[in-house]
């Protein structure tokens, strides 16, 4: 009985032992918990519960955050890399920040500092943001001016207003642009500005201990966010919009863009031009405004004010518009950009001045049963007709540069680097001899040119893969005259193919893929033949200009058992000015719509968008069905785009007509489907496009 008795204490006295245990490994595991709270609620609940449900979040959660802005303290040493500072002063070295990817910065933006706060709200989450994981002092920095920099000390943050308290550190460290600092100047001047400094100003010094990685990527994201992001003029926007959607992400977008020399130069250019003119006419605007008292708002000078301020809040609103423009990333590609600054194109020669054409012939090395097979299908068909000349080169662009008109270029297989671009001034021929899988044009570089650039009169490409790695401007541009290609492949990173106002582009079984713009882009007052042609994996599928100029003629356009597939957006896209869709002048009552009869342009334009919405729907619907669309949806799709093509050309004419018979001239066609309109839409095929067969953008 005693022995029973004495299993039942020690059992007891065990099961106190293993709770106290417990208790005390549970308390640990709590205050371990609250240390590293910003790891994630994921991870507290691993730390309390250790349940295995939690096992697989928290692998894929450590994960995430040994890349994030939030990297475990656990791990020994620093995550950042060491920028040494070059100069004549012997500065520390500082944490290197600068180099972040995209994806990095806007993980950033969006998950941990801005989520989606309203543009009212901005400056609050940032400061939230900054409390959580700026350390409050203890770091040194280099605090870094347009005239100096010095070494200095973080004392304390005051995260609402984005600045630090610093004090000099011993040994006194300065460089100067203009004159020599001692630490008594330098001592006046933080005592004038209360020793506060910009966060933006500071570049943390590096530290191997990890200790300051999360101030330094804090302070590097402030820095970024206000040099690159915030506009000045952002508080006064609209409340109602999610900033970082609204403007975070196309800024960044654009940003990246531009580094990575995605982005015109020109339209760079023109970007940071409209940039500091509207940041330029905003400080005026401030000025102006905060210089009208209410008393002189009923003063002649006080209407004088309000008169220019409205005049300078217009100004501000269209610079504003064409910024907006510019960072939106679907807007950057449609709108593209014309001005482009590039080589000028090589000056139409004309025929020889011996007379007579000439092929040429090119070649890295040629066998004897290539030659044999080139004299026999090529060299002698030709020859039959007259004494023709061969010439020999290893370079394709040499050969295109030695060309006149008439002449031929054969280009036998092989893989072709091209260091430049192509520019056809004169009506040639360039074909590839042999099998098309077996030849490639490469242009590896980049450039704000097209690889291609046609301005010629009439030119033939036929069975050549052009493939364009980098660049700005497409592959291939149709300027001027009249360009036919036949049996093509093209690789695109950026634009594909694009048909300038007046050129004229033919282009049939042609296998066209990859752009990050459009596959085939087509200005107003082009003419546009497609015939067969496979257009997939592209950002738009054929994008259709109209917003240039509501006089300019809309493009002639045939296609014809195209398939278009496999596009990030839509299939055809019809891109024309919001207010073509809000002209109210009245059409004859009697004039044919694509067969249909309208009294005014309100009855068509109402119609034209709800058949808009009507094959968007239709179409994201098709896309998840089945591999084979229906054939009656996809005869609608083409009789949709035919239609809203029509409309537009007549709504154009009609304007036209009218603006002439106000100034008194009259024209006797008043056919308004004349033959001058050419549209032949048919048979075409719309596949698993992400946003639809057919869409129409407003701008």
């Amino acid at each position: 009985m005693r022995e029973t008795e004495c299993e039942a204490v020690c059992e007891q006295v065990a099961l106190k032992a293993g709770a106290v245990e417990l208790m005390q490994e549970t308390d640990t595991a709590l205050s371990i918990e609250n240390v590293r709270l910003h790891d994630g609620i994921d991870g507290l609940r691993h730390g309390l519960f250790q349940n295995d449900d939690y096992d697989d979040k928290d692998a894929e959660s450590s994960d995430d955050d040994d890349n994030s802005d939030y990297g475990s303290h656990d791990k020994p040493g620093t995550s950042l890399p060491r920028l040494i500072q070059n100069g004549n002063v012997p500065f520390p070295d500082i944490f290197q920040t600068n180099q972040l990817l995209f994806y990095e910065r806007f993980k950033a933006y969006q998950d941990y500092i801005l989520g989606d706060c309203k543009t009212s709200e901005v400056r609050e989450f940032i400061a939230e943001y900054l409390e959580n994981v700026l350390e409050p002092n203890g770091w040194q920095a280099i605090w870094r001016t347009d005239v100096f920099e010095v070494l200095v000390e973080v004392t304390d943050v005051t995260c609402s207003s984005l600045k630090a308290v610093v004090r000099v550190v011993e040994p006194f460290l300065c460089e100067s642009k203009v004159c020599a600092f001692t630490v008594e100047a330098m001592n006046s001047l933080l005592e004038a500005k209360d020793y506060l400094v910009p966060l933006q100003e500071l570049f943390v010094v590096f530290e191997e201990s990890g200790e300051f990685d999360q101030t330094a990527m804090a302070v590097e994201h402030v820095r970024f966010f206000y040099q690159n992001i915030w506009r000045c003029w952002d508080e006064e926007d609209e409340d109602d919009f999610d900033y970082f959607v609204r403007s975070v992400e196309p800024r960044l977008r654009l940003y990246y863009d531009i580094v990575e020399d995605r982005v015109p130069s020109g339209l760079v250019v023109e970007y940071h031009g409209v940039l500091l003119q509207c940041e330029n006419k905003y400080k005026e605007f401030l000025s102006l405004r905060n210089s009208i008292a209410e008393s002189d708002l009923d003063t002649e000078s006080g209407n004088v004010s309000m008169v220019e301020g409205l005049k300078l809040y217009e100004e501000i609103e269209s610079l504003k518009r064409k910024l907006r423009l510019i960072e939106n990333p679907l807007l950057r590609y449609v709108l593209g950009y014309q001005a482009v600054s590039r080589p000028r194109a090589h000056k139409v020669k004309g025929f020889r001045p011996e007379g007579g054409t000439v092929i040429h012939i090119v070649s890295r090395s040629l066998n004897v049963s290539l030659l044999q097979s080139l004299m026999r299908d090529k060299l002698y068909p030709e020859s039959s007709k007259e004494d023709l000349e061969i010439q020999f080169h290893s370079d394709p662009l040499i050969a295109l540069n030695m060309c006149y008109e008439g002449d031929t270029v054969v280009i036998c297989p092989g893989h072709y680097s091209i260091d430049g671009f192509f520019s056809i001034a004169d009506s040639i021929e360039l074909e590839d001899y042999g099998l098309l899988t077996n030849f490639l044009l490469v242009q590896p570089g980049k450039g704000d040119i097209s690889f291609v650039d046609c301005t010629v009169c009439c030119s033939k490409i036929a069975n050549v893969k052009l493939l364009h790695y980098i660049g700005t401007e497409g592959l291939l541009c149709v300027r001027q005259g009249k360009t036919s290609m036949e049996n093509c492949v093209f690789q695109c990173e950026t634009t594909g193919v694009t048909v300038r106002p007046s050129a004229e582009l033919f282009m049939k079984n042609c296998d066209l893929y990859g752009a990050k713009g459009a596959g085939v882009e087509i200005y107003p007052g082009s003419t546009c033949q497609l015939i067969g042609n496979g257009i997939h994996h592209c950002r738009e599928g054929i994008l259709i200009k109209d917003f240039i100029d509501e006089m300019c003629k809309i493009p002639k356009i045939t296609m014809v058992n195209n398939v278009i597939h496999n596009n990030e957006g839509y299939g055809v896209t019809l891109v024309k000015p919001v207010n073509s869709s809000e002209i109210k002048e009245k059409m004859p009552s009697k004039c044919k719509d694509a067969g249909t009869s309208y009294t005014n342009t309100e009855e068509r334009d109402q119609l034209c968008q709800e058949t808009c919405n009507k094959v968007c729907v239709v179409d994201i619907n098709t896309q998840s069905s089945s591999n084979d669309s229906n054939p009656s949806e996809q005869i609608e799709c083409n009789t949709i785009i035919i239609n809203e093509l029509v409309a537009t050309s007549v709504r154009k004419t009609q304007i036209y007509r009218k603006r002439l018979s106000e100034l008194g001239i009259t024209e006797a066609n008043d056919d308004l489907m004349s033959d001058e309109m050419f549209v032949s839409i048919a048979g075409n095929q719309f596949k698993y496009n992400g946003k639809g067969s057919f869409g129409i953008f407003f701008l």
